[in-house]
């Protein structure tokens, strides 16, 4: 609290005030004198307890439905409202419950030894374009000052805390270094969707280590995943930690946490016989086993053919399949990448458009498609392991002959006359057969060899990368490095430069960044564990623990059981607004409490009525047993 002198003026002579000014934390909120719509009474409260009455919950005016999802919950229980098309206002119930996971954040980032900083929101095209992602970013929002420079909302900081470290650290004995931030950043999603899963605004924990070889970088990229599943555990939530691919930030080596749910954007796959755990990007089968069986019963005809183009439009690339029901497979992306890396992932032929562009008919085929068929002078021909060699053969004889005389199309096609045709039938490097499916439930685990892949939908909420030097090298983010701890390929390039056998050389800092989704986690969380009732908020993230709900005439009963709770360092709030009980209890399922502690009919006879949804509590307690009753419940949310 601080004291202010207020001098005013009135016919020239001088009156004198004191003026107050309170400082309201996050976790004070609830000391607000803002409106209630469930407020009758208006007048001050002086103390601090924390009252529902003093909380602006804006919960009026919006009707549940029958497939009310967790946003909609969020929304009507008065955590937040749309601004904009994927841009939301938290409001004080969801700034609570951000409030809390923050803390939870710092808590265990405080173990890591890292120190918290907050980088701006905008950052310079100048640095996006020297580390190569200005032009590859296609969600950015872009802007010029007065003075035509260019500039972005930050989705991400790689290029400014790179810059930051750059210009402040010169010396290996000043590593390692371990920063981080809890801010807002943007991404022009093109289709926001799901409320906080997926906005175009929105708050993220990152993580940028730094060090000065490659050894003690995975020494570090090791203790933030042990401290992600400390984290992760507090949450008493399900979760999967899945090997994944890092995608536009680069690096070798990252590693996601999800939970499962069914409105989950990725596919994670799982064994069920052992640990194995992967992203739908990264993961692999087993050795595929082409089935032993009878010729006469295999049907060319139920080969089918995905195809595509390189990106220079040059080289068509078809995927060969073979389905027993003749229906299509879903190809996989990253195996057709890796044994060709110029594929063009973005466009995909459908069948239709393919039987076109093989067509030589002038009345069939547009002038689009003749265009086509001038610029291709490469067909590659991938076949998937499962493909019977019967059908490989076929068509490797008979190229696209195979597929379009499935499609009742019996004249030859003139992409057959293309002389520089090749067919892959194994992974080079390894020798096996191609694997150009999608896992499907299952398939054969690679860790155990066994038929028990399954897959799940899941939200990604936190992902670890070790960066290596992908920004730092191009950067030029360097410290000055005895000879003698110089590691691997990076000594082979400092070998010329080196300055005696105990010089000192510059070498590229080893960086990691790892993310934690803030407002991500918090609609993933209400998705998770919300029924029909309403939201349930795990202990460490609920805006309030435990809410008091007294009967008529018991207010001051409720004040008292207030503080025997809060002194024993739990957070309830007492719901003293002028509704009914029915209301208010509905109220406090639609808003997730962990914990509901009623003072109703048995009141009198010293019991209060404690509820818990999560753990199919709703029991009669003592006073005198009530606070460790309810530390016992709060001890497993």
């Amino acid at each position: 609290m601080y004291s202010f002198r207020n001098i005013s003026r009135f016919g020239g002579s001088i009156h004198s005030s004191n003026l107050y000014l309170h400082t309201t934390l996050p976790s004070q909120l609830f000391k607000s004198s803002s409106y209630s719509r469930n407020q009758s009474n208006l007048s001050t409260i002086n103390d601090d307890r924390a009252r529902l009455s003093k909380f602006w919950i804006p919960t009026g005016g919006i009707a549940a439905n029958a497939d009310e999802d967790s946003h909609a919950k969020l929304i009507r229980g008065g955590f937040l409202r749309q601004a904009h098309t994927g841009i939301f206002h938290m409001l004080p119930l969801g700034r609570r419950v951000q409030d809390k996971l923050e803390a939870l954040i710092d808590k265990h980032m405080s173990t890591l030894g890292a120190s918290k900083l907050a980088l701006s929101s905008l950052s310079s095209e100048e640095l996006w374009a020297k580390s190569g992602r200005l032009d590859a970013s296609t969600e950015l929002f872009r802007l010029k000052d007065r003075k035509e420079a260019g500039y972005l909302l930050a989705p991400t900081h790689e290029e400014e805390i790179t810059e930051l470290v750059s210009n402040s650290v010169h010396s290996y004995k000043e590593l390692p270094v371990r920063l981080y931030q809890i801010t807002r950043k943007y991404r022009d999603e093109l289709r926001p969707r799901q409320g906080l899963l997926r906005s175009r605004e929105f708050v993220m924990k990152d993580l940028y280590t730094f060090d000065f070889n490659n050894t003690l970088a995975l020494s570090t990229y090791n203790d933030v995943r042990k401290t992600y599943k400390n984290l992760f555990d507090e949450l008493k939530i399900p979760y999967l930690v899945a090997k994944a691919d890092s995608g536009d930030i680069g690096g070798d080596l990252s590693h996601e946490f999800h939970f499962p749910t069914k409105i989950g954007e990725d596919n994670i796959i799982s064994c069920n016989k052992c640990d194995y755990v992967a992203n739908e990007e990264l993961a692999e089968t087993g050795a595929q086993v082409v089935n032993e069986v009878d010729d006469s019963k295999i049907e060319i005809q139920k080969a089918s053919v995905v195809a595509g183009f390189s990106r220079d439009g040059s080289t068509l690339i078809a995927s060969w399949f073979y389905s027993e029901n003749g229906g299509d497979c879903e190809l996989n992306i990253r195996s057709i990448k890796t044994i060709l890396p110029e594929y063009d992932s973005s466009r995909k032929v459908e069948n239709q458009e393919l039987l076109q562009l093989l067509n030589q008919d002038d009345g069939v085929a547009n002038k689009h498609h003749q265009a086509e068929q001038a610029s291709i002078t490469r067909v590659i021909h991938l076949v998937d392991g499962r493909v019977p060699p019967k059908v490989s053969q076929a068509i490797e004889k008979d190229r696209f002959s195979v597929f379009t005389k499935a499609k009742g199309i019996t004249r030859d096609d003139w992409l057959s006359k293309v002389e520089n045709t090749s067919f892959i039938f194994q992974d080079s490097a390894t020798g096996e057969l191609l694997n150009l499916r999608r896992i499907s439930e299952g398939d054969i685990c690679p860790k155990c060899q066994e038929p028990e892949l399954k897959v799940q939908k899941a939200i990604e909420l936190g992902h670890t990368f070790h960066l290596g030097t992908r920004y730092s090298k191009p950067m030029g983010a360097t410290v000055n490095l005895p000879y003698g701890l110089v590691e691997g390929t990076i000594k082979d390039a400092v070998n010329a430069t080196r300055s005696g056998e105990n010089g000192q050389v510059q070498v590229p800092m080893e960086m990691g960044c790892h993310g934690v989704g803030v407002t991500r986690m918090i609609g993933a969380v209400a998705e998770t564990l919300a029924d029909e009732k309403g939201l349930n908020w795990p202990r460490v993230m609920a805006p309030f623990e435990i809410v008091v709900v007294p009967g008529k005439g018991l207010g001051e009963d409720a004040l008292q059981i207030f503080d025997t709770l809060s002194a024993a360092t739990m957070d309830p709030v007492v719901d003293d607004r002028e509704v009914s009980i029915a209301w208010k209890l509905r109220d406090a399922d639609l808003i997730g409490y962990p914990v509901i502690v009623l003072l109703g009919r048995k009141w009198k006879d010293g019991l209060c009525e404690v509820q818990c949804r999560r753990l199919d509590v709703n029991e009669d307690v003592k006073v005198e047993d009530l606070k460790s009753f309810v530390e016992k419940l709060l001890s497993k949310l």
